[in-house]
């Protein structure tokens, strides 16, 4: 009798594409001061890219939902997404709005903060999002973010909901949410920096990342899990709180796209039919990784490398 081979689990991401260019220096300049960095560099990235290549580096079936400019950086992404097996039919060429390009400052310490300009991105409309129904009704996974309009997001996971796939919402960069939007949503995955803009609450330890689940509970959302850095990640339902720590990491290089990491290899994991804590685990493995590699979508970890962490409980 033939050995059955398993299905790859399939993910669906309507989100940005952003052009990263990377400057890494000892520290950021001050006002009005030039410093001479160390190392440039230019990726692929945007949270919904970097969430589809994770996802599928991971081994899903990932289609990729979005807008790019009619550029040579909208060439560059159709080239990164077929090299990684994402399904890119569903992705517009915009002619009028360029690709949108992102400027992260990486410090010594690997820590970074980063400037966007969307453009082709702030294009996303409800009507484009329709035209990719079929591949968001067939997924068991459903990833969402921020860098597009709210109503095309709003749009996908009004078209999950019905279909009953798990949506995933990485509320990044954070804003108001409308109640509408948020009841639609199965899992919320705010930073601690995300999770104070959206409630209001402070989420500088446990308790303040317990306070503000519980409002982000109150307003509709199934489950929270609030990422916590190099302590790992607080997951919140009805029934109570569970903080699942960190992978060990010997030396961070770059913090760029580790959440991404966590968003796609969530996404897998919960698509496996994995329960909650062992996805976090995985999640948590995958964001790790990512860490210690410079740039977005290089950093983005393969499948093989997170079942070895798991295994040894290092990122290296």
């Amino acid at each position: 009798m033939p050995k059955q081979v398993k299905s790859k689990p399939k993910v669906t991401v309507v989100g940005s594409f952003m052009m990263d260019l990377v400057v890494k220096a000892e520290r950021r300049p001050a006002k009005g001061e030039t410093l001479v960095g160390q190392e440039f560099g230019m990726f692929c990235g945007g949270k919904g890219a970097n969430q589809a290549v994770a996802a599928a580096r991971c081994c899903a079936d990932v289609t990729m939902v979005g807008r790019v400019g009619d550029d040579i950086f909208g060439d560059k992404f159709f080239d990164a997404l077929k090299s990684e097996g994402v399904e890119t039919k569903y992705i517009i060429r915009d002619k009028e709005n360029g690709t949108g390009i992102g400027t992260p400052v990486i410090d010594a310490h690997g820590d970074n903060s980063i400037i966007i300009i969307p453009r082709a991105n702030t294009k996303m409309t409800p009507a484009d999002v329709e035209k990719a129904r079929d591949a968001i009704e067939k997924a068991s996974a459903l990833i969402l973010q921020l860098e597009i309009p709210l109503d095309a997001s709003e749009k996908a996971a009004e078209i999950a909901r019905s279909n009953g796939v798990k949506v995933i919402l990485n509320p990044a960069p954070a804003r108001k949410i409308p109640e509408s939007f948020l009841k639609k949503v199965d899992i919320l995955t705010p930073n601690e920096t995300e999770a104070q803009m959206l409630t209001g609450i402070s989420v500088v330890d446990d308790e303040g990342a317990k306070k503000a689940a519980k409002k982000l509970l109150g307003m509709g959302v199934k489950d929270v899990i609030i990422t916590l850095g190099g302590r790992g990640a607080m997951w919140a339902s009805k029934a109570g709180f569970k903080t699942i720590p960190a992978f060990k990491v010997e030396k961070v290089i770059d913090t760029t796209a580790a959440g991404d990491a966590f968003i796609g290899g969530l996404s897998v994991a919960l698509a496996e039919g994995k329960p909650m804590e062992d996805a976090i685990r995985f999640a948590n493995a995958c964001g790790g990784l990512a860490v210690t590699v410079m740039g977005a979508m290089p950093s983005l970890p393969k499948r093989e490398c997170v079942e070895k962490t798991m295994c040894t409980g290092k990122c290296e």
